[in-house]
């Protein structure tokens, strides 16, 4: 049985109210370096999508240049324009047709959105969290000082 708790933050000490911060601020960077990666994914897709377009208005037996690597290319030509293979995940590759690749990417392109939309409502909240948190304990930080300050005088 899990209830749910909700604790004052204002009633916490100044080191478990570090402690939470420290731990939001690992949440809220776990969660950008998501984004940034789900971001990347996307812009791939959308390079893989760019380069259907450019084979469909190539010819067979046009010369082209073959990735070896990433700095890495060789000549090659054109053998079939009408199919590609598609990396699927973890080194499988599937062989489909220019429009059946397209529908892949504009899926994949469409899942992404959503994941990014999704996270982005997320972050949203962590942020506004984490503000929360970074006031509170600035305001018991002030007061200490202002505290040590008057029991010097």
């Amino acid at each position: 049985m899990s209830q749910e708790q909700s604790i004052n933050i204002a009633q916490l000490p100044v080191p478990e109210l570090k402690k939470i911060l420290d731990q939001m601020n690992q949440e809220f960077e776990l969660l950008s370096n998501s984004m940034q990666s789900l971001k990347s994914l996307q812009g791939q897709y959308g390079g893989s999508k760019s380069c259907l377009g450019t084979l469909k208005s190539s010819e067979k037996g046009k010369e082209i240049l073959v990735p070896l690597s990433s700095s890495l290319y060789v000549p090659g030509f054109l053998n079939d324009t009408e199919n590609v293979l598609i990396d699927i995940g973890t080194g499988y590759y599937v062989e489909k047709s220019v429009p059946e690749a397209d529908e892949f990417f504009n899926r994949k392109m469409d899942y992404l959105k959503q994941q990014l939309e999704s996270l982005q409502g997320v972050l949203q909240q962590k942020f506004q969290a984490k503000q929360m948190v970074t006031e509170v304990l600035h305001a018991k930080m002030m007061q200490a000082q202002q505290q040590q300050q008057q029991s010097r005088a």
